[in-house]
């Protein structure tokens, strides 16, 4: 991963111990920012390259390393006995080209649960086009003091591999010298006389701050806390092949998607996992030199999975709490800026399915600079009872740097029929909910006065073209590349259109036609939904034109009668002209955040009051097929992916 240098090495700490020639490395500053950070460069604070600094005289056994931390260092039990200081454990950075990461990662190490005075930091970086160097260097300058011990060995030059194709490309020199790292990083923590070190690359996120506790409590070997992804990737092998290459197996996908919860034994875990310096075997452990009988790929997560087979160390995965995520890795032909827009949308993963992210607040980001992407509004429609949605959807918008403008939804627990009437509200004659019978809700006539107060505002303001959201989408990976180049695609086309999904359910998927010139845009047919879409000026005039409070149906039965694609022929009679030119986004840029049958599904328009009830009483139709997961409603889990297992999803 990385190729050596040398230099000269200082430390500021009063007492700190220069680090050997092996284990520091000079740092220079300088290299290219990615595209978010042109122009910005953190401040980095009174710590100079490639130095160690502790609290003990150097290393030693696992006894009290901060000694005038007494209450975290000796405990006393109801009995008046002391108790033991909680184990001494190494934690293992090893950061290139992280800059997008970095925040959240310290962030989450800064928040783990567990006393600072009983943690040393390993922390090493080289080969970076970035600003890694620097905010590594700035956070270890703001919290180093509060750790145990700290190694800082940066290396500025070179910052490239001389064979590599690109700063995703695993070369052997790449991976011989990140197995070298880890090997130094694991010899400090035996000398230093740690019981565990923890390794955690630096794009995944531990959002428990039990995480160190909880895997210590298991008494294992080698164990790795299964880390959530965008995918059915994950950090573990369920199997091994004799050669050494991945083995599908019947366990990894129960495990992957805790249909099967609790520690398993495994041939290999890998980017995030605990060591116990302690376990019997563990003296053997390396990752470099490989075993004197390796043969298997020159790969440190196979060349460790080989040496603890060969010392008989067993190697577990933990799967029974959500530990936090990792960010799925790119191609070796992929530059960075593809793997911050991958990061980012593991930040919106977490946003949903929570617990989220939080980035340290002893390291400077890169500014973010929200744009309404072209379009002349984006508007997200919040009902204002429901705090935690509009945050996490404005966060949302924030990470992509998208302008949003929050427009309060009309609350159907705040409609009655007076109100309605002076409205001028009043039912579609015969409609009735296509799968339940049952006929409008009050929550769904807020959610359609919600959708006409913008077109409205389109209108009198004259706006071109505007986005609209719902606060319950689930952004698809580069949500906002993805939009921004289907509307150049079809501006360059000069396609006529009046509204463009980019989230919904599909009644028919397989009847809809591709739109010629534009390749990931399909004629709308029948469809649910109205989470997201794209909406013309012309577009906003033809649905008052068509007067619809006077006749009102639920606003995603609505659209489709207006493009005249609705299957009943007694609704659409009651509308006409039905000439909205509408499509869709194929694949769709957005999903729902979760589906009936979810336990955090929550809906204001299916749990509500008939439209015409005034008692006040909420009735639930959960299982509405529309609310239902589709078009494949048995995908385990309720992370709210419509993903489906292929044969390398894992690998």
């Amino acid at each position: 991963m990385r190729t050596r240098g040398s230099g000269k090495r200082s430390c500021l700490r009063t007492g700190a111990v220069p680090v050997p020639a092996t284990e520091a490395r000079a740092m220079t500053h300088g290299g290219r920012q990615t595209r978010a950070a042109a122009g910005w460069r953190p401040a980095g604070r009174g710590l100079l390259p490639g130095c160690v600094w502790s609290r003990s005289p150097g290393p030693g056994p696992a006894v009290p390393l901060a000694e005038e931390k007494t209450l975290e260092n000796s405990r006393i039990g109801v009995a008046g006995v002391a108790q033991p200081p909680p184990p001494a454990v190494v934690l293992a950075i090893l950061a290139r080209n992280a800059e997008h990461s970095l925040p959240h990662y310290l962030g989450a190490l800064e928040r783990l649960d567990y006393p600072r005075a009983r943690l040393a930091l390993w922390c090493a970086t080289d080969h970076n086009v970035d600003n890694t160097t620097e905010m590594l260097q700035e956070w270890l300058a703001a919290v180093g003091d509060d750790y145990a011990a700290v190694v800082w060995r940066p290396e500025g030059e070179p910052r490239y591999y001389p064979d590599e194709e690109g700063p995703k490309h695993w070369t052997k020199a790449r991976h011989q010298f990140l197995m070298e790292l880890k090997q130094e990083a694991l010899t400090f923590a035996r000398g230093w006389g740690a019981d565990y070190i923890l390794f955690a690359d630096t794009d995944n996120i531990l959002t428990n701050n039990q995480t160190l506790r909880l895997l210590i409590e298991q008494g294992l070997p080698v164990v790795a806390p299964m880390l959530d992804s965008q995918t059915y990737y994950s950090n573990f092998w369920c199997g091994i092949t004799p050669q050494g290459y991945y083995r599908r197996t019947a366990e990894y996908f129960p495990t992957k998607n805790r249909q099967r919860r609790g520690c398993f034994r495994v041939p290999m875990v890998h980017s995030t996992f605990l060591v116990s310096l302690r376990a019997e075997g563990a003296a053997q452990l390396a990752f470099y030199p490989p075993h004197p009988n390796y043969t298997w790929p020159f790969d440190d997560i196979i060349v460790f999975a080989y040496a603890c087979q060969a010392a008989g160390v067993s190697v577990h995965v933990c799967n029974e709490h959500r530990y936090g995520y990792m960010n799925v890795p790119v191609k070796s032909h992929h530059e960075l800026e593809d793997e911050r827009i991958n990061f980012i949308h593991l930040i919106l993963e977490a946003l949903v399915d929570g617990p989220p992210m939080w980035a340290s607040a002893h390291v400077s980001q890169p500014p973010k600079s929200p744009t309404k992407m072209g379009f002349d509004e984006v508007f997200v429609i919040s009902l204002a009872r429901r705090p935690d949605r509009r945050e996490r959807m404005l966060s949302s918008l924030w990470e992509m740097e998208i302008s949003g403008r929050v427009v309060d939804a009309v609350d159907g627990r705040t409609l009655n029929s007076s109100i309605m009437r002076s409205l001028g509200v009043d039912l579609l004659p015969g409609y009735q909910d296509p799968y339940s019978g049952r006929t409008l809700t009050k929550g769904e006539v807020g959610c359609f006065l919600s959708h006409y107060s913008i077109w409205e505002e389109v209108v009198a303001r004259g706006l071109a073209r505007v986005v609209v959201f719902e606060d319950d989408v689930r952004f698809k990976s580069n949500f906002r590349g993805r939009l921004e180049r289907l509307m150049d695609e079809v501006e360059a086309e000069r396609l006529p259109w009046d509204l463009i999904y980019l989230g919904r359910k599909q009644v028919n998927p397989e009847e809809e036609v591709a739109v010629e010139g534009v390749p990931h845009l399909v004629v709308a047919g029948y469809s649910y939904w109205t989470l997201a879409y794209v909406l013309s000026l012309a577009g906003a005039h033809k649905l008052l034109a068509s007067q619809p409070l006077r006749r009102m149906l639920p606003v995603d039965e609505f659209l489709p009668i207006m493009f005249d694609q609705h299957p009943n022929e007694q609704y659409k009679a009651h509308f006409w002209p039905r000439d909205l030119r509408a499509f869709s986004a194929q694949p769709l840029l957005a999903a729902p955040t979760h589906y009936a049958g979810d336990a955090e599904w929550l809906s204001d328009t299916e749990t509500s009051s008939p439209w015409d009830d005034d008692s006040g009483r909420l009735i639930s139709w959960r299982g509405s097929h529309k609310t239902l997961r589709g078009p494949h409603p048995n995908l385990a889990g309720s992370s709210g992916h419509s993903l489906h297992p292929h044969h390398r999803d894992e690998l």
